[in-house]
């Protein structure tokens, strides 16, 4: 597969006119985990402005997984049995990944921003070990997902997940423990090496001592203890005093707005936009229009100006002409949630909190661990979702889940093709070309790259049993053609379709 070069010179002036289907499903790709053929056809033509405040408000109204009965829970609420308390640990994990993963397929924007923090501030549930800390921590992603950047990196410094994960809940005033503030800093507000030195980690680390009561029993909320507390002068980015954790944060803000915003909306623009933005111009005193630094700059720009609010960079993003130039669209290779929420979404087949369960295991399997990012700096996203043996996982086991689909019902497979055709002409065509192109521009953000591709199509799609004068008008009876998409083999033609598509490059992009 050849990965794309960053060629999209459009501004980031709004969109106007009304948006084509291709339009429309690329934004329900990107905000979301794609869409119903139906909730396209009723959005085309959409005007971008209407539909990306619809989405993002939306968003913001979006109610937040209630808590679990165990929410609260610490290790004396557990069997004193270790291996019974271990197994009923492990019951409440999964039954905390199915609630979330539900959340973020069905809530669109919301939980896709969601998800995209969970892999910003990085925890790693194997570390801490703790379900309480988990639903606090899943809950603060949910809740601060599309609101206030400044109030979100506040609040999840104190979870007990990221205390734990990254040593804050050891970090006391005799041994301070650097390792939260150099992340607030490396991965966290600021990116590798930008904005702050040695000296400005260490003197964080000692303003941040403190949060080191861990109790008694186990997996209970950390608490701040004043008397460990480094109360000493500390020197953060030039400011001077008795500084503690919050003052931490008004610091940070107050003095590196500009590289804050500028690393955030990177990663804003690289997650939703194209993989690529640190394309150079040599010799330009500034960037031409569309250039991927000079839209980053506009979006940094309106972060600052909003007060860290991340709404309205969002929509400042998705209404541009930028988002819906072509050249942003399929661009970005899936990660394994992708492959697989999409295809559901897409298709509106059956599903089932079993196949939900399916999907967790399977991307969990190709290196996209719920609540488990691989380290403190994430799933890297795009080509690392690509090599040897992720690619032949991601054909298995999205052979496996359409198979599983057939095997429940195979007439949902008719009903997807007629759905993809649309009326009038589900009812009546003969031409296997019109259903193919349809199933294909519903599953892929361009159809096939070759006519060769399309034809390899065809061929899965055509199956050997059923004669080639069967297909098309001049063979009728009792005054329509043989073939059409009420034909007995028209469900196994679209499964044997999809079963090949979901092999090819083009499936693999969004």
């Amino acid at each position: 597969m050849e990965y794309f070069i960053n060629c999209n010179t459009s501004p980031l002036t709004p969109y106007a006119g009304g948006l084509t289907k291709e339009q429309v499903q690329h934004l329900y790709r990107r905000l979301g985990f794609s869409a119903s053929i139906q909730t396209i056809n009723d959005q085309t033509g959409q005007n971008a402005n209407a539909l990306v405040d619809s989405l993002i408000n939306e968003a913001l109204n979006k109610p937040i997984l209630p808590a679990p009965t165990w929410a609260t829970w610490n290790n004396s609420n557990y069997p004193a049995d270790d291996d019974a308390a271990r197994q009923l640990r492990r019951a409440q994990q999964g039954e905390w990944e199915l609630d979330y993963a539900k959340s973020i397929l069905d809530n669109n924007l919301r939980d896709r921003l969601s998800f995209f923090w969970s892999n910003h501030f990085v925890t790693e549930l194997d570390v801490y070990d703790c379900n309480a800390y988990l639903y606090e921590y899943t809950n603060c992603l949910q809740r601060n997902a599309i609101g206030n950047f400044r109030t979100f990196i506040s609040e999840i410094g104190l979870t007990n997940a990221m205390l734990y994960y990254l040593d804050g809940a050891y970090n006391n005033e005799n041994r301070p423990n650097e390792n939260y503030a150099r992340e607030l800093y490396e991965l966290f507000s600021l990116g590798d090496g930008n904005g702050y030195t040695e000296t400005d980690i260490e003197e964080t680390a000692r303003a941040l001592t403190g949060y080191v009561e861990r109790g008694e029993v186990g997996c209970e909320a950390v608490l701040f203890n004043p008397e460990r507390h480094d109360a000493g002068s500390k020197t953060i980015f030039g400011q001077t005093g008795n500084w503690g954790y919050d003052d931490v944060i008004d610091i940070l803000f107050t003095q590196r707005p500009n590289e804050i915003a500028q690393f955030i909306c990177t990663k804003f623009y690289e997650f939703f936009v194209h993989p690529d933005s640190k394309r150079e111009d040599i010799n330009l005193g500034s960037y031409p229009t569309g250039h991927p630094r000079g839209i980053i700059n506009e979006l940094a720009a309106t972060f600052v100006a909003n007060n860290f609010e991340i709404a309205p960079v969002l929509s400042q993003l998705f209404k541009s002409q930028h988002f819906f130039d072509d050249e942003s669209i399929g661009v970005i290779l899936k990660s394994p949630f992708d492959i697989y929420f999409n295809l559901l979404k897409e298709t509106n087949f059956e599903y089932t909190e079993t196949t939900i369960a399916t999907i967790v295991n399977y991307s969990d399997l190709l290196g996209q661990t719920l609540f488990d990012p691989v380290d403190v700096a994430g799933w890297q996203r795009d080509r690392q979702w690509i090599n040897t043996n992720f690619i032949i996982g991601r054909w298995i086991t999205t052979r496996d889940i359409v198979m599983a689909f057939y095997e429940s019902n195979a007439e949902q497979f008719r009903t997807f093709a007629l759905d993809a055709v649309g009326p009038p002409a589900n009812l009546t065509t003969s031409n296997p070309e019109i259903v193919v192109r349809a199933i294909i521009d519903k599953l892929t953000p361009k159809g096939m790259y070759t006519e060769e591709e399309f034809n390899n199509c065809m061929s899965a799609f055509k199956i050997n049993d059923i004669p080639e004068i069967y297909y098309g008008p001049d063979y009728i009876d009792g005054g329509q053609s043989i073939w059409n998409l009420m034909y007995p083999s028209v469900p196994n033609q679209v499964q044997l379709l999809i079963r090949h598509l979901t092999r090819q490059p083009e499936f693999q992009l969004k």
